[in-house]
This record gives structure tokens, sequence and C-alpha cells, in this order.
């Protein structure tokens, strides 16, 4: 099945030195997505949906999975069944765009979790958050005391992301966050033109792979630290999250929270510290 293009051309007219230049640009696709769940006995299946978020097309399956667990609708990958396009969806604006989780019929739900009309939009998140006391529920108190990363190490991570960017590196108008080893290797790494997108799929993919490297990870996000990327990084269990922008005021209480270590304005040779004990190697 041949996926959605992530990149759309588009006619516009530069101006340079007072001269109109008409040419070609390239412009990050934003559509909307529906997250369905479909759950119950094998006899009595029944369908909920529960989210509709503006993303950029791609890695679908990982953006669904991610946004399940980060808000506590499940806790495991071994709750799936599998996931797949709804196939009822048959017209040209739907196609792709209705996904449906389906949870084995022993996996449980906790419907007060569904109470919330989920609906996110490229640059907002989940909205209706009401405090840190929510996320307690699902999420258990962490530290990054203990991680030892140099600061060598920090500073290089922003360049390393940056040429994984392919989307931005044609748009310029997209967001990443990728996974790093505290040596600094790059794990993985998602784009989207929602910034919470891109972590759903990141912690997608590296449910697929490994969830255990989440303790041990160094999460880099390419523009500023929110609350609702402080909250999927404390759900997901990462220790340590850099921030190329500035980080909110209740970012920072999260990580203060939940004993991650934040850092933000990463960029040339320079940080600031907010939240958190690792150690730094100078």
């Amino acid at each position: 099945m041949m996926s959605k293009p992530s990149v759309t051309q588009t006619a516009i007219v530069q101006i340079i030195d007072k001269k109109r230049i008409p040419k070609d640009d390239l412009l990050a696709v934003e559509e909307p997505m529906e997250i369905r769940i479909g759950y119950g006995p094998i006899d009595m299946r029944m369908q909920k949906s529960i989210s509709v978020t503006m993303r950029t097309p791609g890695n679908d399956f990982e953006l669904a999975l991610g946004f399940l667990f980060t808000e506590g609708i499940i806790h495991s990958t071994h709750q799936i069944h599998n996931i797949q396009y709804c196939t009822e969806a048959n017209t040209i604006e739907n196609k792709e765009n209705i996904v449906r989780v389906e949870l084995k019929p022993e996996t449980e739900i906790d419907f007060s979790k569904l109470q919330r009309n989920f609906y996110t939009t490229s640059s907002c998140g989940v909205c209706g958050k009401e405090s840190i006391e929510a996320i307690k529920v699902h999420c258990q108190i962490q530290t990054s005391k203990g991680l030892s990363v140099s600061t060598e190490t920090i500073i290089s991570l922003p360049e390393k992301l940056r040429v994984r960017q392919s989307v931005f590196e044609h748009t310029g108008g997209i967001h990443a966050c990728a996974l790093f080893d505290t040596e600094g290797n790059l794990l993985l790494a998602r784009e989207d033109v929602g910034r919470h997108n891109a972590m759903d799929k990141l912690v997608g993919a590296a449910l697929h792979l490994d969830a255990s490297q989440f303790h041990k990870s160094i999460l880099l996000l390419s523009g500023r630290a929110s609350f609702e990327l402080l909250q999927k990084a404390a759900v997901a269990n990462i220790p340590m999250v850099c921030a190329i922008g500035a980080p909110s005021s209740l970012a920072v209480a999260i990580a203060k929270e939940f004993g991650i270590t934040l850092i933000g304005f990463l960029k040339e040779n320079r940080f600031n510290i907010y939240s958190g004990q690792t150690e730094l190697i100078y």
C-alpha cells in the first residue's frame, strides 16, 4: 500500500531585491487523522473514536500506538491485536486518515480516561489537561539520578538530529524529536507538523523495538519543551529531555515532579539546566 506523501508542491512568488520571481516551493502536508479503538469480546466487538489530530502523513500506526500509550489507555504492545486503516473509509478524503487499533479481547479499558473529547491540533497538543496530578494516575515517579552524560555529547545532539530531518530540510515547517543513548548515538527520530504527534510517533516506534531503552535514553526536541511533551516523556519513563527552544513553566514543574533532567536553549556551545540530577561530565 502506497502511503500518503509528507511533502507537497505549491507555486509561489518570491520577492528578492524588489523583483518578483515565480517558483515552486515545498510544504509539509497537514491532514486530519482519526484514531479509533476496537475492543470487547470476540463475539461482540465494539468501536470507539477517541482522537482526531492534525498530522503529517507517515508513521500513522506508530502515532496511534504512541498516543494510546502516552495517554495511559494501553500499557503494553501485548494488548494490541493489530493496527490497520479503516477499510470503510473509501473516500479520497478519508483514505488512510482513519486508523483503527484492535485491542485483544482480554484488554480492559479505563473509560474514565476516554471521557475527554480528545481533539488535537498541530500547535497545542491534547487540550483539557487539568494538572500534574492527572499524570500521576498512570505514571510512576522516576529520577535521572545515576544517569551520566558528557556536556560534549549534549551539545552534539542538535546537529545529529538536523541531519536526519528530511522533511524539515525541504520545507522548514516541521517539528522533530529523537531518542539518543547516553553516548550520543541516535536511536530513533520522527517528524510531524505537530510536536506532540512527532513525540507519539517516536514513542510508538520505540515500543515496537524495545521499550526498556526509554529509561536510559535522552529525548531531544527540535523546538520548545511544552507541558504535553514532558507529560509524554514522564509516561514513557524518559529520564532526560533536551530542547533547542525554551521550556514552559508547567514543563519545568513536571520535570521537577518526576525527577526528569530538563535542558533548554540547547545551541552551539551552551544550554540551560532547569531540573534534574543527571551527572554532567565536563
